[in-house]
């Protein structure tokens, strides 16, 4: 089995090993070693990325026999049971895992300590963490839980490794029960936490920098928090402070006045929205009295025909005032293409709408329905002209 060295020492970030095992798998060498620093995907840390022998390795995983699986992006020849390696982790992201790592394990103590709110799962993402609770916190609990972590954080507290039996454990305080059974290994948060955990920690709190609670939403009855560490939180702090210095600049307020400004602006556009629904209608009826005006007359009523840039509703709107008098049927086209059609009838009038917008589907594409005096469909593949051409010829039937 698998010497896995970060357990006593993260801090390493190069070593030299022995292949004991290489299988290759669609272009990739899946190599096994007598001793490595690289971490597998485990317990919602993700796994050390690097290179061995010089090859870049892309996963890290471990198998059913409990060995460390360096997945290499590549299946070199020189990678062979009974060579000598070295490798080498890619320390950023390794020291960025422990700066997370150890930060949730605080954090969720914080959580348990002030108001005895277990965490149910965590995961160590990309850019950011999250954590589980097992009920919903209030603004203030958070902003509480938070304080207290970087308390800890900030009094720069040794963070050590030890391992004990299960039978130890057990007299133990742990935060939490331990999922697996044996040998354990325990991480200690002086005077604070006590887990069992097989991730890469920092060796003092105060190598995690800041712990921040970023957003939170509910999740499966109780509460999913997303937080970040160290630099991560730097580079989301400098994220906030650009989007938020480009805003202001646009608005020409301080950042204290965002929040105002935008109400101001959402204000004022919902003001102006229905000043211009308004607009709109009155155009609508103004327009709809040109057509009606200009309709020719047909067996079957007054025929109002048009091709318009406009949407749905505004063609509904205007095919509705041209047929509000009797005697009149109306076909309104969209410009756009896909095309918008509208069929509307007087009470008056002995026309189906619904079949005449049917004949116009079934030639042009697109689907729609209705009613005998009103009918509208979308998607229609043809110009307007020829669509409004192909419905006077079914109303000339």
């Amino acid at each position: 089995m698998t010497d896995r060295l970060y357990y006593a020492d993260p801090y390493s970030a190069e070593f030299d090993a022995t292949i004991v095992g290489v299988d290759r798998q669609g272009g990739r060498a899946l190599v096994r070693l007598d001793r490595t620093f690289f971490y597998p995907t485990s317990g919602g840390q993700p796994f050390d990325t690097g290179a061995l022998g010089g090859y870049r390795v892309v996963d890290v995983v471990e198998d059913a026999e409990g060995d460390v699986v360096h997945v290499v992006g590549e299946a070199p020849a020189l990678l062979q049971p009974g060579a000598h390696v070295h490798g080498a982790i890619d320390w950023q992201r390794r020291f960025d895992h422990m700066q997370q790592h150890t930060g949730q394990h605080v954090l969720s103590a914080a959580f348990d300590r002030l108001f005895q709110v277990r965490t149910v799962s965590f995961h160590l993402g990309v850019d950011s963490s999250t954590i589980d609770l097992a009920r919903e916190m209030t603004s203030r609990e958070l902003t509480a839980a938070e304080d207290e972590a970087n308390r800890v954080v900030w009094s720069n507290r040794p963070v050590s490794v030890r391992f004990v039996s299960a039978e130890e454990a057990a007299s133990l305080p742990l935060r939490k029960e331990p999922v697996r059974g044996g040998r354990l290994r325990l991480i200690d948060v002086e005077g604070f936490d006590l887990s069992a955990c097989g991730g890469t920690h920092v060796a003092r709190t105060g190598e995690i920098g800041v712990i921040a609670v970023t957003s939170w939403e509910r999740f499966k009855g109780g509460q999913r928090l997303e937080f970040q560490c160290g630099r991560r939180a730097l580079g989301r702090l400098r994220l906030l402070r650009d989007a938020t210095d480009a805003s202001a600049k646009l608005l020409s307020v301080t950042g204290a006045e965002l929040p105002g400004a935008i109400e101001h602006l959402q204000t004022a556009s919902q003001e102006q929205r229905r000043a211009l629904s308004v607009l709109h209608a009155d155009l609508a009826r103004y327009r709809a009295a040109e057509l009606a005006d200009a309709a020719e007359s047909t067996p079957r009523g007054r025929l109002a025909m048009a091709a318009i840039d406009a949407d749905a509703g505004t063609l509904k709107a205007m095919a509705t005032a041209i047929v509000s008098r009797d005697g009149f049927i109306a076909v309104l086209a969209s410009t756009a293409r896909p095309a918008l059609v509208v069929v509307a009838r007087s009470a008056d009038v002995g026309v189906a709408s619904q079949d005449v917008l049917a004949r116009l589907t079934a030639k042009f594409g697109g689907r729609g329905g209705g009613k005998p005096d009103l009918a509208q469909g979308g998607g229609l593949d043809a110009p307007a002209n020829v669509i409004l051409a192909e419905a006077r010829v079914a109303l000339s039937g």
